[in-house]
């Protein structure tokens, strides 16, 4: 039996955030402009992530080059949905496509891709469900810059406290610091879609 999947993120009646990690350039015109510009580049896949501790799993709490910048990225709900409407698994599954070949036919021609990583703990230890990632094409970038982002934050203050916290042995302080992450309700067609 697989992990569980859900979607577990920050989110209100209309919005949801995204978490994205960025160098100091392309964070510093997305957070004065509240929007995404140059550098980022519509030109190639870009993942959002509704869960923040996976993505400190995967910038190692912005210690890696290029994701020094850890940004709180606050999307319409509709967005969100019509991107997930629009996704194929990165990897074949029979409930969700059918054939092997189907899948590969519709994952070429895919908009979005949707993969599904373990959810991970405060000190990076895969918890028994799964966390989603969302890679959207250069189909979709333009709508998730001018259509779907209502706010962009940037937390890397808060990821700062949160690594020291760690490193001086204050898990518990840093767990307080977290967002609150709730379970998002995905609409049935959605969920079998992306192998829920």
């Amino acid at each position: 039996m697989s992990a569980a999947r859900e979607v577990r993120a920050d989110f209100d009646r209309a919005t949801i955030v995204m978490y994205q990690a960025y160098s100091d350039a392309i964070a510093d015109v997305a957070v004065k402009q509240q929007k995404f510009g140059p550098p980022f580049s519509v030109g190639r896949m870009t993942w959002i992530k509704p869960s923040l501790l996976w993505l400190m799993h995967r910038s190692n709490f912005g210690r890696k080059s290029g994701q020094e910048r850890t940004l709180a990225v606050r999307i319409k709900r509709s967005g969100w949905e019509e991107a997930l409407g629009a996704a194929v698994l990165t990897g074949y599954e029979p409930k969700a496509h059918g054939s092997p070949d189907a899948w590969r036919k519709a994952f070429e021609s895919a908009p979005v891709h949707v993969q599904w990583d373990p959810e991970r703990t405060l000190r990076g230890a895969g918890l028994p469900h799964d966390s989603i990632q969302v890679g959207l094409s250069r189909a979709v970038i333009q709508r998730f810059v001018d259509d779907w982002t209502v706010s962009i934050t940037d937390l890397t203050p808060l990821v700062q406290k949160l690594r020291k916290h760690l490193d001086d042995g204050r898990a518990d302080q840093a767990t307080r610091l977290l967002p609150k992450e709730s379970v998002y309700p995905v609409p049935p067609e959605l969920a079998r879609r992306l192998g829920m």
